[in-house]
């Protein structure tokens, strides 16, 4: 058989610069760019889903990455030793093709390794905006690339730097603020996932850490979702964001600045709208300012199925859709079903002339910019030295005190009583109450094993909050454990407890199943709350496990003590050490507490300011001294 050629008419075989990892970085991408055929730099623009990336499509198809949808997992309690064969049977396939250019491998980490089973969890972002605490959200980056490359995977779809301007909207909880300065802050996540770019080394470029000769194990992080995904109207998801340019740039973009300085490898766009026009065909967005006024060198890929909802309804003309994005500037498309569709409808539009080869040249230098920085070309199969880092007991630790400074204490004690806070942990008998309290999925939300989330103790590895009061007890306590009880419970019992621990909250949900236009606490909520800290004449403190404000102000007269736990993940011994003294509450909000939906959206600086708790807002106490 003779030799292949590329494009260039150059051989395939020949000594290949681009295999060499002391060459320059620019030399290396120019010397693989001008080999590569048409064919294989749409393989490197198309991102599949993990059901569809068998060995056989990854090398027919030349295709450059693959992806994790939520839930998307190779058998139900995968062990990290499933995930990685997994991963490198797809990379044994991208690197059968002609060139050997691998593949990279993405997932949603955005509150841990949240598909994998058994993996830490750590607070969503509305709660870890709540510690105000960037050397935190660091730490928490880099276990969480750690667990991630446990499983073979180098490269996160996280993190979400929206700033959520409306809780109606179902992403809230993925949203560290409505203020841009401190999302800009807790950005530093980004460091924590790719390692930090070293003294005297070029900011605003790609930068992955190797994690070579012993360093940490670091991931190509994607700030997301670009741009104004936090500003639809009324909060709805994938919607329309209604702003002047001066207003997108002074409250949506400035995260933006923080990733690019930071080198962030990849920003993915939003399916959201700007004043009604597509964010995944908005050229001016993405080329002039994201790319030529920022300089970002990484990638830009589109959001699932982004390309084909650029048309109302989806996929009516995908032709157009790859059109409008690609010519935006959207650099890998997240397809991820049709690749045969996108590839064919793809390479009519380049040899038709109506994307420029220049175009494409430019998304596939980006896409080998980041591979090539990672290491990828040198190290593309993972192996089972990390195996022991998903879960393990320093990253729980972690996730621990992540819950610990992301709770906000919103009321201590009725006016001229003593404060509720800090329980005393040697009682006769304590009442434990609530949907949430016994509950790993509702206290870890969305986004966790699941795409939506799912209720009930099945679902990984963790500690319920209840089981975190039953630990934090003196052996003597007495922990009384019912779910919903009724008036005639607490007559019955009447006298026998001296304080109660309400645990009430929202169901797990993500993106559009979440948008809510009312922010009630789900029944039984409301009822538990009347019930047990109403006329039971014990008294009691609510925590509250929701992934936004919620509508909490007719309770606030028969709650002696209030808690804003938001969606702490699995360590719920997080919430005891506080509500116990072992820690002092230190959580500030990073977001309006609200009186009712009829003000939203309502946030900090606005002229007409009038919430039940403002923002920064968030009582103290002092840990017990031992």
């Amino acid at each position: 058989m003779g030799l292949r050629r590329g494009s260039s008419g150059r051989p395939a075989t020949a000594a290949a610069m681009y295999k060499d990892s002391k060459q320059p970085l620019n030399k290396r991408i120019d010397d693989l760019l001008r080999r590569m055929t048409l064919a294989e730099k749409i393989g490197q623009m198309s991102q599949i889903e993990r059901e569809n990336a068998t060995f056989h499509v990854m090398r027919n198809y030349l295709i450059g990455s693959v992806l994790s949808g939520g839930g998307s997992v190779p058998a139900a309690q995968a062990s990290p030793a499933t995930w990685v064969s997994m991963v490198n049977e797809m990379q044994r396939g991208a690197m059968s093709s002609r060139l050997g250019i691998p593949m990279i491998y993405g997932i949603d980490a955005v509150h841990g390794h949240g598909n994998v089973y058994k993996a830490t969890i750590f607070p969503h972002n509305v709660g870890l905006g709540c510690t105000r605490d960037p050397d935190l959200a660091k730490r928490i980056g880099a276990a969480v690339a750690a667990e991630v490359r446990a499983t073979g995977i180098p490269y996160v779809f996280a993190p979400c730097v929206a700033v959520c301007r409306d809780p109606r909207w179902g992403r809230c909880y993925e949203s560290f603020s409505e203020d841009p300065k401190l999302v800009q802050q807790m950005s530093s996540i980004i460091s924590g996932f790719q390692g930090e770019i070293p003294p005297g080394g070029r900011r605003g470029v790609p930068f992955v850490a190797s994690g070579a000769g012993g360093g940490r194990p670091s991931v190509a992080a994607c700030s997301k979702h670009y741009v104004g995904d936090g500003g639809t109207v009324h909060g709805i998801n994938e919607n329309n964001t209604v702003a002047t340019l001066r207003e997108l740039l002074t409250v949506h973009m400035p995260p933006y600045y923080s990733a690019v300085v930071q080198g962030v490898s990849t920003v993915m766009v939003s399916f959201s709208s700007w004043n009604g026009v597509k964010m995944h065909a908005n050229h001016f967005l993405i080329t002039d300012f994201l790319k030529s006024k920022l300089h970002f060198r990484g990638f830009v890929i589109s959001d699932w199925q982004g390309l084909d909802r650029i048309t109302t309804p989806a996929h009516a003309d995908y032709m157009l859709s790859i059109k409008l994005g690609i010519m935006a500037g959207i650099d890998m498309v997240m397809i991820p079903y049709t690749y045969t569709e996108f590839i064919s409808d793809l390479t009519t539009l380049v040899q038709n002339g109506t994307i420029p080869m220049s175009r494409i040249d430019d998304a596939v230098r980006r896409i080998l910019r980041v591979k090539f920085t990672m290491g990828l070309f040198e190290n593309p199969y993972a192996d089972l030295s990390l195996t022991g880092e998903l879960g393990k007991q320093e990253h729980r630790d972690l996730a621990r005190e992540a819950v610990r400074k992301s709770l906000v204490l919103l009321k201590n004690g009725k006016p001229g009583d003593a404060p509720l806070l800090p329980l005393p942990k040697k009682a006769r008998s304590i009442l434990v109450a609530g949907s949430h309290a016994d509950n790993l999925g509702n206290q870890c939300g969305g986004w966790t094993i699941t795409w939506q989330g799912l209720g009930g103790n099945n679902l990984t590895a963790g500690t319920t909050i209840l089981d975190g009061i039953k630990r934090a007890v003196h052996p003597i306590t007495e922990v009384v454990f019912s779910e919903n009880p009724d008036a005639g419970f607490l007559q019955q019992n009447h006298g026998r407890f001296d304080y109660a621990v309400v645990v009430v909250g929202e169901p797990p949900y993500a993106e559009t199943f979440g948008d809510n236009l009312n922010l009630t606490i789900p029944a039984p909520g409301p009822s538990v709350i009347q019930n047990v800290c109403g006329g039971s004449g014990v008294r009691c403190v609510v925590v509250l496990v929701s992934g936004r404000p919620l509508v909490i102000e007719p309770y606030m007269d028969a709650i002696d003590a209030l808690v804003a736990a938001w969606l702490p993940g699995t360590e719920g011994k997080g919430v005891s050490d506080v509500l116990f003294g072992d820690y002092g509450f230190t959580g500030k909000l990073a977001r309006t507490w609200f009186r009712s939906v009829e003000q939203l959206p309502m946030n900090v600086g606005d002229a007409h300011y009038d919430p039940l708790f403002p923002f920064g807002f968030g009582l103290e106490t002092h840990p017990y001294k031992a």
